[in-house]
C-alpha cells in the first residue's frame, strides 16, 4: 500500500543567500583591468630593460671580435715588414758623395720619406683629450723600400720589397696598404736593383703584378733607422756624431721624422718601425664622409687607433761602412 509523504517545500532564502555569497567571494578574488594593466606595464618595462641589457652585451662581442680582428691584422703586417727589413743586403753599387740628384742614380738599399696628403689629411694630427699641455699625436706616413737578395728556384735574384699608403683612391677608400714585391736576376747587377727601385718609386698601385692590397686604416707608417751604437740617424748625423753612416743622403725633417737613402754598402744596424691602423668601426664611419667633416672626425679619433712598433736587427750589416 502506498504511503503518502507529506513533504514540506525548502526554504529558497538561505540558499540563494549561500549562492550570491559564493558568486561575490568569485568576483572579489579576481584582478580588475587596471591592475592587469599596471602588470603589463611592469613586464613591458622589464622586457625592454633586458633588451637593453642584451643589445649592449651584443655591441661588445661585435666590437671584441673587430678589435681582435684589426689587432690581428696589424701583426700580421708588422712580422710581414720585418721580416723583409730583416734581410737587407748591401747592394755594394757604386759610391757618391751623399748628394742629391747623384743619389738616386744608384742603386738603393734602403729608402724612407715622409708623404703628405690633403685630404684625408697626412700628417693626421690628432689633439689628445685630457692632455693638460694641449698635446697632439702626429701619424705620419712614409713610402719605405728595403733591397735584399736570396735564391729563388736556383737563380740568384735581387729582390725588392715596398710599403706605401694611398689615400688618394677614387672610390674613397681611406688609408690603404699596398706592399710592393719584384725580383730581378743578380746577374743583372747593381743595373738590376736599381730597376727594382724606379719601379717601387713609381707608385703604380694598379699593377697588381708587383703591388698587393694589404689593409685599410692604415694613418701612421714610419722606419727610423739606427746605427751600431743604437744611435737615431737624423739629419744632423753626419755633423753630430763620431761615427757617420757613409754612402746615405738624408732629407730635411717632416713632422719629426727623417727621410733618406742608403747606397752602395750603406745599412743600418737596426730599424724601428712603427704602424697606426684604425679601428674598423672608425674607419667605416670616416669612409661615409668627406671633406673637414671626415678631417674633424678623424683628427678625434686618437683612442681608436692601435700603435704597433717593432725593432729589427740587420743581420747583413756591413761594418765597413761605419769606419
Amino acid at each position: 500500500m502506498n504511503q503518502i509523504v507529506n513533504r514540506k517545500p525548502a526554504k529558497a532564502g538561505p540558499a540563494l543567500s549561500n549562492i550570491k555569497k559564493e558568486r561575490w567571494s568569485y568576483i572579489t578574488d579576481g584582478f580588475t583591468l587596471v591592475e592587469v594593466l599596471v602588470v603589463l606595464a611592469l613586464l613591458s618595462l622589464i622586457v625592454f630593460a633586458l633588451m637593453a641589457v642584451f643589445a649592449a652585451t651584443q655591441r661588445a662581442f661585435r666590437a671584441s671580435i673587430t678589435q681582435s680582428d684589426s689587432l690581428g691584422g696589424g701583426r700580421a703586417v708588422m712580422d710581414l715588414i720585418a721580416s723583409d727589413m730583416e734581410g737587407m743586403t748591401p747592394s755594394n753599387g757604386q759610391a757618391n758623395t751623399n748628394s742629391y740628384p747623384a743619389a738616386f742614380t744608384n742603386a738603393q738599399n734602403f729608402f724612407a720619406n715622409p708623404t703628405a696628403f690633403y685630404s684625408p689629411p697626412s700628417p693626421l694630427i690628432q689633439p689628445l683629450i685630457g692632455s693638460v699641455t694641449g698635446a697632439s699625436r702626429t701619424n705620419v706616413l712614409e713610402n719605405i723600400f728595403a733591397l735584399s737578395q736570396g735564391n729563388i728556384n736556383g737563380t740568384p735574384c735581387w729582390i725588392g720589397a715596398g710599403y706605401s699608403v694611398n689615400t688618394n683612391l677614387a672610390d674613397g677608400t681611406l688609408y690603404p696598404l699596398y706592399r710592393f714585391y719584384m725580383t730581378n736576376a743578380a746577374s743583372a747587377g747593381t743595373a738590376g736593383a736599381w730597376a727594382i727601385f724606379t719601379n717601387f718609386n713609381a707608385l703604380q698601385y694598379n699593377n697588381i703584378t708587383n703591388w698587393s692590397h694589404l689593409m685599410d686604416g692604415v694613418v701612421h707608417l714610419t722606419v727610423r733607422a739606427y746605427d751600431t751604437n743604437g744611435i737615431w740617424m737624423t739629419n744632423g748625423y753626419a755633423f753630430l756624431q763620431t761615427c757617420p753612416l757613409k754612402n746615405t743622403y738624408f732629407y730635411t725633417p717632416y713632422y719629426g721624422e727623417v727621410g733618406f737613402l742608403m747606397m752602395s754598402n750603406a745599412l743600418p744596424a737596426s730599424v724601428e718601425i712603427e704602424l697606426g691602423t684604425l679601428e674598423d668601426q672608425t674607419l667605416q664611419h670616416a669612409q661615409a664622409l668627406s671633406g673637414i667633416a671626415q678631417s674633424n672626425y678623424l683628427a678625434g679619433a686618437a683612442a681608436q687607433v692601435h700603435l704597433f712598433r717593432q725593432r729589427v736587427w740587420i743581420r747583413n750589416l756591413d761594418p765597413t761602412a761605419y769606419q
